[in-house]
């Protein structure tokens, strides 16, 4: 963005350091204004950030980025970060340990859409029908302008492309539940869409898989700080903003503008600072909760209740020796045998302090984490000891689970998301809920506080 003169000087408060906050920070700051930004926990990224257990540095969930996350990749850049030393730059693959319950597909090198058409003709584990099942989908979509004209579940999408059972087990089903971390009976088939039509459906690059190298905090979060503080802003973490007032009696009549005021009961000077606009880009119930507190005669825009869907991420250390052959596999998960992972990772290839460590992703994960942490755990690491046939693999030296319970919304058919405008005068909201084209990911989140920036 061209540094946007209209906000240059403004007081503006963002809410919430997640990721949709800190990109709103760092869009607001490009553009000059006066920035503060603040967040209730202690350390900035909301649900995208480093943890500290037991002496180690975990992310509280195991992330994966596509190529096509333009925004968030630009946005990386500008705060300084070096996309080379961040990622591990992969081709698109759906690789599983073994043929025996899954297949191999990986794109090549080549220009869009021929690395596909290549990946399709090498695919292992696929029969004949399989593949012209997956290129008839991929054909069709792309003629449909990957548009329907009227949304439903991503299971009647996979029945009405007649895709196979072993497509839809191996390929739809995983790429669903890993995109939009809610099951394909109740998947929105258009956002599905949308993110296959960003990816699949654009270059080759767009396509590319982009795992984390750093942690969750280093990779946007702890730059986005610094600049914002070298652009003469302001970040505080461990503020707890408990109301919202609309400095009505300070109206400027020559503009019609409202200022704001932040109530915070542990911060006197705080509360009694005034902002040209807010930003709320905290989760949806905490932004309804503060919208709440708001005494205006302003027609508010209602926020949708929306429902949820828990991420969880086993991490299992096992030998610093330990080394798989791919920095990730597809698993197959099968709730009926206790297998409940659907993708590994390889730690120890993208960070050299963590070799030995594996972290295994289950999306939503609400009858998993029904069992417990530790058989939960116990779980996943017999299902890794099975499908790797590594029988040491059943006992890891330590485990532990993190289970993030809100970690997106429930990305249902023709789901109401809220615009960025909620009806206040210069009060806007930012998160991954807002509306857009993309799922509960990273990129939507900053792609959503990009736009509040903007109206602002």
């Amino acid at each position: 963005m061209a540094k946007n003169k209209s906000v240059a000087g403004k007081r503006i408060a963002v809410i919430g350091a997640g990721w949709a906050g800190c990109a709103a920070a760092v869009e607001l700051s490009r553009g000059q204004a006066q920035v503060t930004l603040l967040e209730a926990s202690r350390t900035l990224g909301g649900r995208a950030r480093k943890v500290a257990i037991q002496e180690h540095t975990l992310d509280n969930g195991q992330h994966i980025l596509l190529g096509a996350y333009d925004a968030t990749l630009t946005m990386m850049r500008q705060v300084g970060i070096p996309l080379d030393q961040a990622f591990l730059r992969l081709p698109l693959q759906m690789v599983y340990p073994s043929l025996d319950e899954g297949m191999e597909f990986i794109a090549p090198q080549l220009p869009a859409p021929l690395h596909l058409l290549v990946a399709l003709l090498r695919a292992k584990g696929l029969s004949r029908q399989d593949k012209m099942a997956l290129a008839r989908f991929s054909t069709t979509a792309r003629w449909m302008g990957w548009q329907l004209h009227q949304d439903c579940s991503v299971i009647e999408l996979l029945e009405r492309f007649d895709q196979t059972p072993v497509l839809c087990q191996l390929m739809w089903v995983p790429l669903c539940i890993a995109a939009l971390n809610t099951p394909p009976e109740r998947a929105s088939a258009q956002v599905f869409l949308h993110v296959l039509r960003d990816s699949l459906g654009a270059g080759r690059a767009a396509s590319d898989m982009l795992i984390p190298k750093w942690d969750l905090s280093a990779l946007f979060p702890e730059k986005a700080q610094k600049f914002i503080e070298n652009a003469g802003g302001i970040v505080r973490s461990g503020v707890n903003i408990k109301r919202l007032i609309a400095n009505a009696a300070n109206r400027n009549t020559t503009n019609n503008t409202v200022k704001w005021r932040l109530g915070c009961d542990s911060d006197e000077v705080l509360s009694n600072q005034e902002f040209d606009a807010v930003i709320i880009a905290t989760g949806a119930e905490q932004a309804g909760r503060l919208l709440n507190t708001v005494a205006t005669e302003q027609k508010i825009t209602p926020l949708p209740a929306l429902g949820y869907e828990p991420i969880t991420t086993c991490y299992l250390q096992y030998s610093p020796e330990l080394r798989l052959s791919r920095p990730f596999f597809a698993l197959r998960d099968r709730p009926e045998l206790q297998h409940w992972g659907q993708f590994v990772f390889d730690r120890g290839q993208l960070h050299k302090e963590q070799a030995g460590l594996l972290a295994v992703v289950v999306s939503a994960s609400d009858q998993a984490t029904d069992l417990g942490n530790e058989a939960l755990g116990n779980a996943i690491a017999l299902q890794l000891a099975t499908m790797f046939k590594m029988p040491e693999l059943a006992k890891p030296r330590w485990q532990q689970i993190i289970s993030e319970k809100r970690a997106t919304f429930s990305c249902t058919p023709s789901l109401q998301r809220p615009d960025n405008q909620i009806g206040l005068e210069n009060c806007f909201i930012a998160g991954d809920y807002t509306k857009g084209d993309y799922p509960a990911t990273l990129e939507a989140a900053v792609r959503s506080g990009i736009a509040a920036a903007r109206l602002c």
